[in-house]
């Protein structure tokens, strides 16, 4: 890490709202984690089958899709702290009924309408208001290097979450000896952490909340445009969306709580044993973020997203394909340790491309996208994991898609020029990428 990177953290343009926004941000991926670690272990052990476990896996990701598009679009016209506080509540809640029930019903309708992340990465409201908001916080210049450091922070707290929960596990199990306790003593520090994340959206001050530019929607004769909160940015917004929806499809089949069931099915490795692999493989992804925003100012955003994708979606292919259990780790770092580069890159070129009235509907769009994307694919790994012989199909079927989306990614958007259009001055917005 160099002196010029972190002396941008002391500098004077990072106000208490963005360190509000950045402990928020660690809190609720420390949950995700924890969680993700956990999460199909504690539905096998109170009753479910593994192909129940996955059904609700999905719906889980599609209830947090409709949150997110019906949060997200609204957020600037109704207030970013609002829908965050809200978004922290359902949280809560889905952890509260977790914890409590062992019935498929309850659990679902818990997951589906809460918030749960059985990937231990980014859902619901949360990424796109808080991206809105700190594009508003800091200046363009630093956009990227600031959402590299964001991501650095989700992934550090996601890794020591993944840790704390193979930890307690392993104590609880060696105190109580009853595995379903120990599982469910996670969920209950999910809805707690949900309950903290709230108190921290209420410390936002109001300058996180768009000023200037929302009754340009609010008053838009495009009834799409009302609804969705997008207007001269839709084609892009659009374009974007169904991209990511590609390559978030690709990652639902190797989603982290997926991943960690594939490593005791296929080498036995208990929850004590995936946290401290999780947790190297979530740090190497941080710390890989903080080199985009280099990389992103010398070759460009696209660029930097595709050609760091791309090698890490063929180690994706050659994770099931490794012998023994020190090589399959050993890919899967290696993979982890370049496959979160296109994270802040991706962030910012979203943010850089569409007005400023329209950021937090684009990035609620576009992860709306991404959430529709990953939630067909555990359905199918439930399946695949109930027949020993399917169960690498899941990296292979992944790597394919991703390795689509990349190249496809890069033929429509590659020539494009990395800024929003000027929306106010009479130019006409873009028109829809090459696809």
């Amino acid at each position: 890490m160099t002196t010029s990177m972190t002396a941008g953290w002391r500098s004077p343009e990072l106000g208490r709202d963005v360190w509000l926004l950045f402990a928020a941000r660690s809190v609720r991926l420390f949950a995700y984690g924890a969680l993700s670690v956990v999460l199909v272990f504690y539905l096998i052990a109170v009753g479910l089958t593994e192909r129940e476990a996955g059904v609700l896996l999905s719906l889980t990701l599609l209830g947090d899709t409709v949150l997110s598009l019906l949060i997200t679009t609204r957020a600037d016209r109704m207030g970013r702290r609002w829908m965050l506080i809200c978004g922290a509540l359902l949280m809560v809640g889905a952890g509260i009924v977790m914890a409590t029930s062992t019935r498929f019903w309850p659990l679902l309708i818990a997951a589906t309408i809460g918030v749960i992340s059985p990937s231990g990465q980014e859902v619901g409201p949360f990424l796109p208001i808080e991206q809105a908001a700190l594009t508003s916080l800091v200046p363009d210049r630093r956009r990227t290097e600031i959402f590299g450091w964001y991501a650095l922070a989700g992934a550090i707290a996601t890794a020591t979450g993944s840790l704390v929960a193979g930890w307690t596990s392993h104590l609880f199990v060696h105190t109580s000896g009853d595995l379903t306790t120990s599982y469910r003593a996670v969920v209950v520090l999910y809805a707690v952490l949900g309950l903290l994340l709230a108190v921290l959206f209420v410390k936002l001050s109001p300058r996180v909340e768009l000023v200037r530019g929302t009754r340009e929607i609010a008053q838009s004769p495009n009834v799409v445009a009302g609804l969705a909160g997008i207007d001269k940015s839709r084609n892009v917004v659009l374009g974007l969306s169904a991209l990511f929806a590609l390559d978030a499809f690709g990652g639902g089949f190797v989603a982290q709580s997926i991943a960690a069931f594939w490593f005791h099915l296929r080498f036995g490795l208990q929850p004590a044993a995936l946290g401290p692999i999780f947790f190297g493989a979530n740090v190497l992804a941080g710390l890989s973020a903080l080199l985009a925003s280099r990389m992103a100012a010398r070759f460009g955003l696209i660029r930097t997203m595709v050609w760091t994708h791309l090698p890490s979606n063929v180690m994706l292919i050659l994770i099931p394909l490794m012998p023994t259990l020190p090589l399959a780790v050993v890919v899967l770092l290696a993979r982890f340790s370049i496959s979160q580069m296109d994270v802040p890159t991706r962030q910012s070129y979203v943010m850089a491309v569409v007005a400023p009235h329209e950021r937090s509907a684009a990035a609620g769009i576009t992860g709306v996208a991404r959430t529709i994307g990953a939630a067909i694919g555990p359905i199918l790994v439930g399946y695949f994991f109930s027949h020993p012989s399917l169960i690498n199909a899941p990296f292979f079927l992944a790597g394919s898609l991703k390795i689509a989306y990349d190249l496809i990614l890069y033929r429509a958007f590659s020539a494009r020029r990395e800024e929003a259009p000027d929306v106010h001055h009479g130019v006409a917005p873009p028109g829809p990428p090459r696809l």
